[in-house]
């Protein structure tokens, strides 16, 4: 067989396929060809070397934030993500339908990175620091939303809102839940909710609207309508959302992470369906740096490499309806993989607040593959 690319020697790791072995991966015309021991490479056009790194299927980043030159949070995606290792992202609401057919034009379709997205019910989606998308209730066009996504359902995957209390006109209260409620259920897609702060007593109210399939981002954050009551165990209304599969998705960002949320809820069983990294312009440079950071966080808490892989790849590619396509290195799958190395020694890993933890392991992106072609960012 001729092949485009090989991948020689890696330890590869597809926890959507429970595998973990040493092994060669192939790729011809931007799929995955072959996986095996000592894969021919006579006829290669491209071997890489991968011996003491990880191959892992492309990450998946299922909150990101890349409409790159509108608004306030738009970073560029290709050095950010794919240059780290995030084959695929899901940008979680950057857009709204005034402008979400510029996003896909100039950001989506021109970027080598794989974008998805999550419609804004706020028509202007995140455009400025200074002015709450919502703090209009006008802009919570229910019948726009609804027919942005109807003209674009190959990208787009479900709707958005975020109902801190500051972003929202005070007299609408959790009426944007609502309003984003019955435009999911409109169109048949998910709503992921980021219920920091909301204009509620707790985020009991907030779960209570959301249903299985639906996506609570977020949720380590330490601020109001919290996972945790205030005794620190975790609220009854999460149990119930965890058992109907309303999906707990990691969202670290700038603002949503908090070491002990985060352990305390771990320790009693409230597991992300998906490891996110909320990356945006204002924590490329920390505390969040990439997706592969936001793991190894994961790593240092406990959790075994590979669990953490599948939430970074097979969980979000499911999710998106993809999972023979994305998040994997089957035969056939789409060709996109990274090589990672993972480190060992001490290094420091932050929260929101600043709090320190000393980790003895992180995952270094080396290398990204695409659809079968090695990746390199001209800048």
């Amino acid at each position: 067989m001729l092949y485009d690319l090989v991948l020689k020697g890696g330890t590869l790791i597809d926890p959507a396929r429970e595998i973990h072995a040493v092994k060669d991966l192939a790729f011809t015309e931007g799929r995955v060809s072959d996986i095996g021991h000592d894969l021919s490479t006579a006829d290669a056009d491209q071997v890489i070397d991968c011996t003491g790194y990880l191959v892992i299927p492309g990450l998946i980043d299922f909150h990101v934030h890349v409409f790159w030159g509108c608004g306030h949070y738009g970073m560029e995606p290709d050095p950010h993500c794919i240059a780290r290792g995030a084959t695929t992202v899901v940008d979680a609401g950057s857009a709204g339908a005034d402008n979400f057919e510029g996003f896909r034009k100039y950001v989506m379709d021109a970027s080598t990175t794989r974008i998805f997205a999550f419609l804004h019910l706020s028509s202007q989606g995140l455009l400025t620091p200074d002015i709450g998308e919502l703090e209009n209730i006008r802009y919570a066009n229910v019948a726009r939303c609804v027919d942005m996504i109807e003209k674009h359902r190959d990208r787009l995957f479900g709707v958005k809102v975020r109902l801190t209390n500051k972003l929202i006109q005070p007299s609408a209260g959790v009426q944007p839940l609502f309003l984003a409620r019955e435009a999911a259920d409109a169109v048949g897609l998910p709503l992921m909710v980021h219920p920091n702060n909301a204009w509620c007593e707790s985020i009991d109210e907030i779960l209570t609207v959301m249903r299985t399939g639906d996506i609570l981002t977020h949720c380590f954050h330490g601020g109001g309508c919290g996972v945790l009551d205030e005794k620190g165990c975790i609220r009854k209304s999460v149990r119930d959302a965890m058992e109907r599969d309303v999906l707990f998705d990691v969202g670290h960002g700038q603002k949503s992470f908090k070491w002990e949320v985060v352990e305390t809820a771990l320790e009693q069983g409230l597991i992300p369906y998906t490891i996110s990294s909320d990356l945006h312009r204002h924590n490329i440079d920390g505390p969040v740096y990439d997706l592969a950071t936001t793991i190894s966080k994961f790593l240092y808490l406990g959790m075994s490499l590979d669990d953490a892989v599948s939430r970074s790849t097979a969980h979000p590619a499911r999710l998106l309806g993809m999972a023979d396509e994305i998040g994997t290195l089957k035969t056939g799958a789409c060709g996109d993989a990274v090589l990672m190395k993972m480190e060992t020694g001490s290094f420091e890993f932050f929260d929101a607040d600043g709090t320190c933890r000393v980790g003895r392991q992180r995952l270094i992106p080396a290398k990204a593959v695409k659809d079968g072609k090695e990746f390199q960012y001209p800048g």
